[in-house]
């Protein structure tokens, strides 16, 4: 889409307006992808378009607009041209027909949920999840008559099993958080599909450059462009990417609840993906150099990190992802949690802080940042001890974080 000097945005067939990527590299598909050729004012960059109305010539043009399905922007809350950008570079990373973008990732899978299901349907999780997803499963969706079942992560006979006439959609995380569980797709997929059940995956650990579940026929790829996307802990935002058939409807209903992004948050997005390849490969570099030292120390008792042979589902990770991330979750060996703390405390480099895959490091003890407020025996079921440490790896030299740790589990 472009727009005359006239003020009207004019509709372009999309081969005329975006950069040719198909069987391009990953790189070339973060910095082209989904952007225009020709820009505005001759920009190599977007412009950040800060309007939350966009007028009409005439009467005829609101009509034409109407009839004829054009795509150009009308009231803010519908879209956005720097939404429309980000959203076709998205979709393109992740090898699907089409993106759409929310306010973050919790507003994403929020939308997705509340677009498909009705009073009465059911939904089968895997136990290893984000736990505010959970916690909008069981506690929000429950209150419009939606029942959430969750099984073992990673147990197919569990959630067959669990699996209604009632149920729409099979939901996963892959890899889990936190302790980095790889799941199945093959077979997730093949449960689905058998049971004529939709089936969505939380690919935000994983990231398009390292694992594109789309590829083995899921139906809804979620991620928190929080993270690894934004890649700079300076923006929220989230995606569901699938077919545009499927999505229709979603993005029918952010219309509705508005659960979108500024311009220039979408700029922010957009910058940040340009550089995706290179962090990632930065993010997979120090992932495993961090798990395989932590492994070896003696004051480590496990190690989760998909990438490490000692890991359960080191083999389905090996099959169907590029790298491994940079998010490591670790236990130290004979602590309470005061000891762990302890440990959290001595880092120098790594930051204490709730997220991940931005370039600075960051460290947690989930315990305490995630599930202070819970029982002990709701954090045994949830699988989360009280020494247990999880660590986000930066795009820092390898050797500083390595020597970091080094000194905090030493001292």
């Amino acid at each position: 889409m472009t727009e005359d000097f006239a003020g009207q945005n004019k509709p372009v067939p999309p081969e005329q307006t975006e950069q040719p990527t198909a069987g391009r590299g990953f790189s070339t598909l973060s910095v082209h992808g989904g952007e225009a050729h020709s820009k505005p004012l001759d920009a190599i960059t977007d412009p950040i378009v800060c309007s939350s109305t966009y007028t009409f010539r005439d009467t005829q043009s609101v009509i034409d607009f109407i009839e004829q399905g054009q795509q150009r922007e009308e009231y803010g809350r519908y879209g956005n041209p720097n939404e429309r950008v980000v959203e076709r570079k998205l979709a393109a990373l992740e090898g699907g027909e089409e993106a759409v973008v929310f306010s973050s990732g919790m507003a994403a899978i929020v939308g997705l949920l509340m677009a498909k299901l009705n009073a009465g349907d059911e939904i089968v999780f895997f136990d290893q999840c984000y736990h505010r997803s959970r916690e909008f499963c069981y506690k929000h969706l429950a209150r419009f008559g939606v029942i959430t079942h969750q099984v073992p992560t990673g147990d197919f006979d569990a959630m067959e099993a669990a699996i209604t006439p009632r149920t729409k959609m099979l939901v996963s995380e892959s890899p889990t958080n936190p302790q980095l569980t790889c799941i199945d797709l093959e077979q997730f997929v093949a449960l689905g599909k058998a049971h004529e059940v939709e089936t969505l995956i939380d690919a935000t650990l994983a990231t398009p450059y390292n694992f594109r579940p789309l590829e083995f026929g899921v139906d809804y790829v979620l991620h928190s462009a929080t993270k690894y996307l934004g890649g700079h802990n300076d923006l929220l935002a989230g995606c569901i990417v699938g077919s545009h058939e499927k999505l229709e409807d979603v993005r029918n209903l952010r219309g509705i609840m508005g659960g979108i992004n500024s311009p220039h948050n979408l700029y922010l997005l957009q910058r940040g993906l340009k550089t995706f390849e290179l962090r990632m490969e930065r993010h997979n570099q120090n992932g495993l150099a961090v798990a395989r030292f932590l492994q070896d120390h003696p004051r480590v008792e496990r190690v989760y990190y998909p990438g490490l042979e000692s890991h359960p589902t080191h083999e389905i990770a090996k099959r169907t992802m590029r790298g491994y991330g940079g998010l490591i979750t670790f236990l130290l060996k004979d602590a309470d949690w005061r000891q762990t703390a302890d440990v959290v405390d001595r880092v120098r480099l790594a930051r204490i802080g709730p997220s991940l895959g931005g370039v600075e490091t960051l460290i947690e003890q989930p315990l305490v940042m995630s599930y202070y407020t819970c029982t002990p025996e709701q954090r045994q079921q949830f699988g989360i001890p009280d020494n247990m440490i999880r660590l986000a790896c930066g795009i820092e030299n390898t050797q500083d974080l390595i020597e970091d740790l080094q000194q905090a589990l030493d001292d």
